[in-house]
């Protein structure tokens, strides 16, 4: 029976997501409805949707609008709307799952909180040479495979090959704040849609951490899981960055801290 909405964000980046949508076809815990939340793509994202159909065990609901630009917030908050179940998990369209992703967040999902995860960055070069079979596989978890594709060594890599008590621990002294992580966080969609979901005057930097901030203001707490959920980040360019909506999105977040704000007029619902 399904449980559990998954929301892919995604666009024009189809040799990524079709990674991406093999690391879900590989998970241990099954019971999940995948939503493809579409800032926009075009045909190439249509087709490998198309193709992939036999692949794949589950079906996607594919949540498309039209290009304008970054509109992230909108289409997530419509990617919401359309999920079927109560819990939803939020990740992007460049974050393979390792094969526990979706059983770790079902795992430790309660009532009450949100689940914050993070992610473990790759090169393009490493990006690039990942396959199919290495994700089927999980060759492209391993650390020591990594490394003979362009990984350098870091701290970093205990994202990889921590589990049991080292994974707790490392959850437990982590100094990153248990945010809402657009990459990889999940929550119960009462909750979501109870603070009117993603702030759509928000385009690029941090609309996730001000959905977050709602969700702490309305009681909501935050649990880490940055060690335990793990996905692995494809590189790429970032041409939809900019400081003036960086800016523009850290004056929203600053009111919704001073002011203490768990409702916004631009979300789900429209003033």
């Amino acid at each position: 029976m399904i449980d559990t909405s998954i929301i892919i964000s995604t666009y024009n980046s189809p040799e990524w997501l079709e990674k991406v949508l093999y690391g879900y076809n590989n998970q241990t815990y099954r019971n999940f409805e995948l939503v493809l939340a579409d800032d926009g793509s075009g045909q190439e994202t249509f087709d490998l949707i198309e193709r992939l159909k036999g692949d794949l065990f589950y079906e996607i609901n594919h949540i498309w609008h039209e290009d304008n630009g970054f509109q992230k917030s909108q289409i997530l908050n419509k990617a919401t709307v359309a999920c079927k179940t109560p819990y939803i998990i939020m990740s992007d369209g460049d974050c393979i799952p390792r094969k526990d992703f979706v059983e770790v967040h079902v795992k430790h999902r309660e009532e009450g909180h949100f689940l914050s995860g993070g992610y473990f960055m790759l090169p393009m070069e490493t990006s690039k040479t990942i396959t199919k079979d290495d994700i089927y596989s999980e060759r492209c978890f391993d650390v020591s495979w990594l490394k003979k594709h362009g990984l350098s060594g870091s701290f970093k890599n205990n994202k990889l090959t921590s589990s049991g008590f080292k994974s707790w621990f490392l959850n437990s002294v982590t100094p990153t704040n248990a945010s809402w992580n657009g990459h990889n966080a999940s929550g119960w969609k009462d909750d979501i849609v109870a603070i009117n979901g993603f702030d759509e005057r928000m385009q690029y930097g941090g609309q996730d951490r001000e959905l977050g901030e709602r969700l702490m203001n309305y009681g909501i707490k935050s649990k880490q899981i940055r060690y335990s959920a793990v996905c692995i980040h494809l590189d790429h360019k970032r041409g939809y960055k900019n400081q003036e909506s960086i800016d523009k999105n850290l004056q929203i977040r600053a009111t919704t801290k001073t002011e203490n704000k768990v409702w916004t007029d631009y979300g789900i619902k429209k003033a």
